[in-house]
């Protein structure tokens, strides 16, 4: 995408829990609308001092949003939960008469719809292959995972909801690989839910991610197999925890979620 700079002095910023439910608070992001692009260094400074583990960039381009992401530290090619967050500000702040809107993104072209008083989006099936775990990551686990696969993250397979709970990450030890975009996902099957799962980054700010989305590209075509079943019901076990509903499709995964507002400033830029 072509960056330029942007007149605005002052932009609006909504916070935004993506992936709520009753007992679960799920994951902030924050949704920036802009009128034209800022400069990346620009958007990676407003990431960073707004300490949250996503930032979506919004701009209008006709019927549609051109949608970015960063995290306090680098872009990302996709996240789910900002994604859903960035659906939401449009449709309940922006364009309340909408019932969907398009973003195109690096990912490719992203739907979010509104579903049952909730919102579904439908994000890129990535499919994990099986793979050998890095010794720095291995290392780094207190237990360690009965099958290992890869796609953008690599995903970590437990026997049980009770492992996922009580893994455990040693982080200098941890801190050892960069996987770029990518991170670590641990998941198992699920005691009141298909299965659950945490997600890991290295070499970053937030280490554990609340509730990713984009991990479900992944971990919903994993269990869809395994289960028999394309229609899945999803946990992330993080502090905050987060619910999705995930139906498995040929080329995508819908994922639906919850989302609110929780509070809406302004930042001054240069």
């Amino acid at each position: 995408m072509k960056t330029v700079m942007n007149p605005q002095s002052h932009l609006t910023v909504f916070h935004a829990d993506a992936f709520v439910s009753r007992g679960f608070l799920g994951n902030v992001a924050c949704v920036v609308p802009l009128k034209e692009w800022l400069d990346d260094n620009e958007l990676l400074r407003i990431a960073a001092e707004n300490a949250v583990p996503e930032t979506a960039y919004i701009v209008k381009s006709g019927n549609e949003y051109q949608l970015r992401w960063f995290t306090p530290d680098i872009e990302m090619d996709l996240c789910g939960h900002a994604t859903l967050a960035a659906g939401h500000v449009v449709l309940s702040e922006l364009e309340l008469a909408s019932e969907h809107v398009m973003f195109s993104s690096v990912s490719g072209p992203l739907k979010v719809s509104r579903k049952d008083n909730k919102y579904a989006m439908h994000l890129p099936i990535r499919r994990p292959e099986p793979a050998t775990l890095p010794d720095s990551i291995g290392k780094s686990l207190n237990i360690q995972p009965l099958e290992v696969l890869k796609a953008r993250d690599y995903v970590l397979v437990y026997d049980n909801q009770e492992d996922i709970v009580n893994i455990t990450i040693d982080r200098p030890v941890f801190d050892q690989i960069n996987l770029g975009t990518g991170g670590v996902i641990v998941t198992a099957p699920g005691i009141s839910c298909d299965f659950v799962s945490r997600f890991f980054t290295p070499q970053a700010t937030i280490l554990e991610d609340p509730v990713t989305g984009s991990a479900h590209c992944s971990l919903a075509p994993y269990w869809a197999k395994h289960m028999g079943q394309t229609d899945l019901h999803a946990r992330q076990l993080s502090a905050q925890g987060g619910e999705l509903q995930c139906f498995v499709h040929s080329e995508t995964v819908e994922i639906v979620g919850a989302a609110q507002t929780s509070n809406e400033g302004h930042i001054a830029v240069n």
